[in-house]
């Protein structure tokens, strides 16, 4: 599928849980937000149809994220079903890690691709503190148990806050050294709890490393799905990447949808907009019209997240691909209804 901007739109992220069993100040606050009673929240049938409609169509790449999405018991069964789906070439996760050791071994067997990790800090009392409450022994295991699995690839993913300290972020880098890991550094998004803490840029970090570690130099290979941009350093025996959203816009590539944990398809993170994949699939409609609203979703995409500016010009170089838009397309981008809900809620 291509987009109206004429990007291949072929990963899909499926958020399986609004819930969590951390409460990353920077997520959710402290007392946690209302969960998503459960009748509402996709099974895994529905979550298998779509996927599989969608394959038909091109998604070919699925992320399983929550929330935490291993707090929803058997995972390993949405895996594997996924997997089975034809068309579908890659099944992969995002977790926290503190329950991973004890579930790995399921989902691995059930065909898991590939396994991201968030994890902040390696100072135990920074991470109680940023998850309140959480136990970094429980991620560290997480992520033996991971690198220990034969063949699957690991990555770590760091939210470096303005307020943390350059030893966290040396610490971290120093796991790509160790194993053969990516460790990528990804910058605060202004969304929900987001918006009350401000993040380290890609340059400040990249230079903090190369001052402890030598120069970097870029690497030459697509790595994952999304939009890390790589680089390497001598000795490491695995690579450092950034995530920039607001210092390096990636928009212009951006090559996914969003499906929440109650059934809405968002072509993009920033707006609330979505398409509503739960009541087509709950009454009755075919396979076709449920296509239809995936290819609709694909062309609602915008051109850009308009987090820091309007005119930014990636946006311009966006919008400038697809001549012939009506002046009524340009003004409906413009009064989107920008997203307020939590990130725990929406897969970000």
């Amino acid at each position: 599928m291509q987009d109206g901007y004429g990007r291949k739109i072929e990963y899909l992220r499926v958020s399986v849980t609004d819930r969590c069993n951390l409460r990353c100040v920077y997520c959710m606050p402290a007392e946690g937000v209302p969960s998503v009673p459960h009748e509402e929240i996709l099974t895994y049938d529905e979550i298998c149809r779509f996927c599989g409609i969608a394959a038909g169509l091109g998604i070919s790449r699925i992320k399983l994220t929550g929330g935490e999405p291993l707090v929803r018991k058997n995972l390993h069964v949405l895996v594997k079903k996924l997997k089975e789906t034809p068309g579908i070439e890659q099944v992969t996760l995002t977790t926290n890690g503190t329950l991973l050791r004890d579930q790995l071994a399921g989902l691995t067997a059930a065909g898991l691709d590939a396994v991201n990790i968030s994890l902040d800090t390696l100072d135990e009392e920074k991470y109680t503190l940023v998850t309140r409450g959480g136990r970094l022994a429980d991620a560290a295991q997480g992520i033996e148990a991971a690198l220990a699995s034969p063949g699957l690839p690991v990555k770590i993913n760091c939210v470096p806050l303005q307020d943390g300290s350059d030893e966290d972020i040396v610490r971290l880098a120093e796991l790509a050294g160790e194993h053969p890991l990516e460790v990528r550094f990804i910058e605060m998004m202004p969304i929900g709890m987001g918006k009350e803490f401000q993040g380290r840029g890609a340059n400040e970090i990249k230079k903090l490393l190369e001052s402890r570690f030598g120069k970097s130099l870029p690497c030459g290979k697509t790595l994952g799905n999304g939009p890390a941009r790589y680089v390497e350093f001598q000795g490491f025996q695995g690579r450092i990447g950034f995530i920039s959203a607001l210092t390096h816009k990636f928009c212009r590539t951006c090559n996914r949808l969003r499906l929440t944990p109650e059934g809405m398809l968002k072509p993009c993170l920033q707006y609330g907009d979505g398409f509503d994949i739960k009541k087509l699939l709950r009454n009755g409609a075919s396979d076709e019209q449920i296509a239809e609203t995936v290819r609709a979703a694909v062309l609602d995409k915008p051109a850009c997240h308009q987090f820091e500016r309007e005119n930014d010009p990636a946006c311009r170089e966006n919008r400038s691909a697809q001549e012939g838009r009506t002046m009524e397309s340009r003004e409906a981008e413009k009064s989107r209804r920008l997203e307020e809900r939590e990130m725990s809620r929406i897969g970000g």
